[in-house]
């Protein structure tokens, strides 16, 4: 519970700030005519990262006539007109914030007059342009499509989607050069893959078959200014940058968290592209379900979610994000894990530091805990085979109820460590963060911490591998609807 909530704090304080700016006084006059569009309410959003935010709403007139209108002026970047069906058209926003803008409803693009914003007439220019190669690429798709099936040569056609691209390239390259500070141009700049050379020869003649790869990233963000908030108002910023993460960023802590820092550093030269960016690896992290990564969350709250930094929340929010964080250092992968004393169904306390085993497991179960009910028996039989291999398990009841524990332990017949804190006189649950039941931690015989909050059928395959037992896996039940404890 305490993480979901900590993730809707995260979600909740970004968004109050996503829909502010710094907007200065200015003000801004949007006059837009939609052909066929009449006596409706109509909408004026704007992108910011993966998200749109209305920003204004004005009535359609009887003659198609629309005006935003405000006393500060609109923040740069990518605006939506939100047709009632929402549908929409894209406004380009920057400096200039007075202007007027004529369309078809059944074919905004290619209708589109503007007046007043040469950069939204380039725009249009290009999108009409765009349009009409993409067509011609779609039927060239097809055909070689055709020709492939019939076997014939599509060498042809591939040299005329080649020139298709290269005309789209070209149209963008020359656009950069004859308008070298405009906001369009920053969209093709922060849209430009980077031209990969070939790979050179190793000493043993062979290509380096990871040049291109290191390259690409080398050069990821070459054309992208990560401190431009114009283009956090695109769908280009959040896109590029999540691409970069998920495909290009090797999944653990120690290749992303320099990654983080770097991308952040780039973006800390304006206010509110830091602000999206921290926010967006914090969360990012924060809920990732690939063990480990709540490392990098843990890096992010402690060297940017302080008072200094983080203006964007408020003191209350700021103190249970960097309470979440002090909870996971402790027990990141490879820490050493807190010791346990507590006592065992015959009141003599056991020390988890005392357990002498190659592996421990440290599960946490609650007699009431439908789950526990399934999954306390896997770890018993798995335990069984392993023990003479250098297994212990170190059981640890979360519940209070004594005789229901020690019955259950009876019962089952659990010949492990079982232990229990019946007058919650000790903080583990705190600690380990322990919130639901069952909870499965892997100790190395030093206990550090191997694995955490795995299941059953997890834990045995990383014991097996370990202890070189075979794995056997199981059956696969159905599901239920029976909600951990």
């Amino acid at each position: 519970m305490i993480k979901k909530h900590l993730r809707h704090l995260l979600i909740s304080a970004f968004s109050v700030l996503a829909i502010t700016n710094s907007a200065k006084a200015q003000g801004y006059e949007l006059k837009i005519k939609v052909n066929g569009l009449k006596d409706t309410l109509c909408y004026l959003a704007n992108y910011y990262g993966d998200k749109q935010y209305i920003k204004d709403s004005a009535m359609v007139n009887s003659t198609g006539n629309i005006t935003f209108k405000g006393i500060e002026s609109l923040a740069g970047g990518i605006y939506l007109f939100v047709f009632p069906n929402k549908t929409y058209f894209e406004i380009m926003v920057d400096k200039t914030q007075s202007f007027s803008m004529e369309c078809d409803q059944t074919d905004a693009i290619n209708s589109m007059k503007v007046k007043g914003s040469q950069e939204n007439a380039d725009f249009y220019s290009y999108l009409q342009f765009i349009q009409k190669k993409s067509i011609e690429m779609e039927s060239l798709k097809s055909e070689k499509a055709r020709n492939a099936a019939e076997n014939k040569s599509v060498d042809a056609i591939t040299a005329k989607m080649k020139a298709v691209d290269t005309e789209v390239i070209t149209f963008k390259n020359n656009y950069i050069l004859e308008h070298p500070g405009s906001f369009l141009t920053a969209i093709f700049n922060a849209s430009k893959e980077p031209e990969i050379p070939e790979a050179p020869l190793l000493p043993n003649g062979a290509k380096d078959s990871i040049f291109q790869f290191n390259y690409y990233k080398a050069h990821y963000f070459d054309n992208f200014d990560l401190a431009d908030e114009r283009i956090l108002r695109t769908p280009i910023y959040h896109n590029k940058v999540a691409n970069y993460f998920k495909n290009l960023v090797l999944q653990i802590p120690d290749s992303l968290i320099p990654e983080c820092d770097m991308v952040v550093t780039k973006a800390k030269k304006n206010k509110e592209t830091f602000k999206y960016m921290v926010w967006y690896l914090t969360n990012t992290y924060e809920t990732s379900q690939i063990m480990g990564l709540d490392a990098v969350f843990v890096s992010m709250v402690t060297k940017y979610y302080t008072k200094d930094q983080a203006t964007w929340v408020d003191d209350a929010t700021l103190y249970k994000i960097q309470d979440r964080a002090s909870i996971l250092g402790p027990i990141l992968i490879g820490k050493q894990a807190k010791n346990l004393i507590l006592a065992d169904t015959a009141g003599n306390y056991q020390s988890m530091y005392n357990i002498n085993a190659k592996f421990t497991v440290l599960l946490f179960w609650d007699p009431d805990c439908g789950h526990c009910k399934k999954a306390v028996p896997k770890v018993k039989a798995f335990y069984e085979k392993a023990k003479s291999k250098g297994l212990e398990v170190f059981s640890i009841n979360t519940a209070v109820e004594e005789q229901k524990w020690k019955d259950y332990v009876k019962e089952n017949k659990l010949s492990w460590i079982n232990v229990a804190d019946l007058k919650t006189q000790n903080n583990f649950r705190h600690e380990f963060d322990i919130l639901t039941t069952p909870q499965i931690f892997i100790l190395d015989k030093n206990k550090k911490i191997l694995a955490k909050k795995i299941d059953e059928e997890t834990m045995e395959k990383i014991l097996c591998k370990e202890l070189d037992i075979p794995f056997i896996p199981h059956p696969k039940e159905k599901d239920d609807k029976e909600e951990h404890h």
